[in-house]
């Protein structure tokens, strides 16, 4: 499946024993990769033929199968992101510029400071983050904080407090409001998840694939 940005949570599965790929786009990106307007993915999920192509994915699908090994499974992957790539128009300047500034921020300007920023108007950023991110400034800057206040190691706050604080948010409040929205979860439990799993050191069995388009 093809799925996009969310500002909610949702949860997946399977019955029995199946293994997969999982390969994650940055959305610059993605917008290269799929050549549609991303906010048709926005919140939602869709069948990878809808938008590559009818058997796109069952060929692949054939290719990754008769491959015995992992470091095979890569390289068919890599090729093809790569044959898709090719004619593929880049992003928009004034998009890469916002979406780099409000990355290195960590989601922590405003539309406004954006605006001013990049020296182009709010309208026009909106449209552009529609079209090329899925999601409006507001809620993409949201979801950057949010996998910073997910990600900031433990040792680095003392408190939930410091860590709203650290992240750019109002207060402790706020942040509890962002992570049940974006997760389902409070932000203790979620954190307390992270931790257990990083405690742990196990990469999965199949390795990962690192983000191919570090827009």
């Amino acid at each position: 499946m093809l799925a996009g940005l969310r500002t909610s949570p949702v949860k997946g599965g399977y019955e029995g024993v199946a293994e997969a790929i999982e390969v994650e786009f940055t959305p610059l990106g993605a917008y290269m990769f799929l050549g549609l307007p991303l906010h048709h993915l926005a919140n939602s999920h869709v069948h990878p033929d809808e938008v590559l192509g009818a058997g796109w994915s069952a060929r692949l699908t054939e290719q990754l199968v008769a491959v015995p090994h992992w470091e095979g499974r890569w390289a068919v992957v890599e090729n093809a992101l790569e044959r898709r790539m090719v004619d593929a128009p880049p992003p928009s300047p004034v998009m890469a510029e916002a979406w780099s500034l409000l990355r290195a921020c960590h989601g922590r300007l405003s539309a406004k400071e954006l605006a001013a920023a990049t020296g182009r108007g709010n309208r026009r950023l909106q449209i552009l983050f529609r079209e090329q991110i899925g999601l409006p400034p507001q809620s993409a800057s949201r979801i950057l904080r949010f996998q910073r206040a997910l990600t900031l190691p433990s040792d680095a706050c003392q408190s939930l407090a410091d860590r709203a604080a650290l992240c750019g948010y109002y207060d402790q409040a706020h942040m509890n409001h962002d992570f049940r929205d974006l997760a389902g979860l409070t932000p203790a439990q979620l954190c307390a998840l992270v931790d257990h799993a990083a405690s742990r050191g196990k990469a999965p069995v199949d390795g990962r694939l690192p983000n191919v388009f570090d827009h």
